[in-house]
């Protein structure tokens, strides 16, 4: 994730679209009390092989999230739905802090599921306070801190 000066080592932390849960468990094992969630049920048992503390929640994100804050940490890697930016600023503690990354059309040939270049700088930077942005070679990533 980088920047772990930035990451709390104790509080919430909520992993979307975790996949095996390399992140949850990272959360985990540095403090955190972690939910994480994926649609899908291999990806989830094989992070709950290596972490049974994390909270493992098998849910479709595009139904929406299934977890209620507040969360003093928020990552979501290469997922992308932007009618859920609201809810994941909205679940963010005051101070919390917020680690997104997706696929991005800026500095390639875009497509289908691919962001437009600066949606995240877009979605968050009015509302959350951005500590690091990066768009290029077809990804743009934010890590962002909630105003108390």
């Amino acid at each position: 994730m980088g920047r772990e000066d930035l990451v709390p080592t104790a509080g919430r932390a909520l992993d979307l679209a975790c996949g095996r849960g390399t992140v949850a468990v990272w959360l985990a094992r540095r403090g955190l009390d972690v939910d994480a969630v994926d649609v899908s049920p291999v990806g989830l048992a094989a992070g709950r092989a290596q972490a049974p503390d994390v909270h493992w929640i098998e849910a479709d994100l595009d139904d929406g999230l299934p977890v209620a804050g507040p969360y003093d940490v928020v990552v979501c890697q290469r997922f992308r739905d932007p009618a859920l930016y609201p809810a994941l600023i909205g679940v963010l503690a005051p101070g919390g802090l917020l680690v997104i990354s997706v696929l991005s059309g800026a500095g390639d040939a875009g497509g289908p599921f691919r962001a437009p270049p600066g949606e995240l700088l877009e979605a968050f930077g009015g509302a959350l306070d951005v500590r690091h942005h990066a768009e290029g070679h077809g990804e743009e990533s934010l890590v962002a801190v909630r105003r108390p």
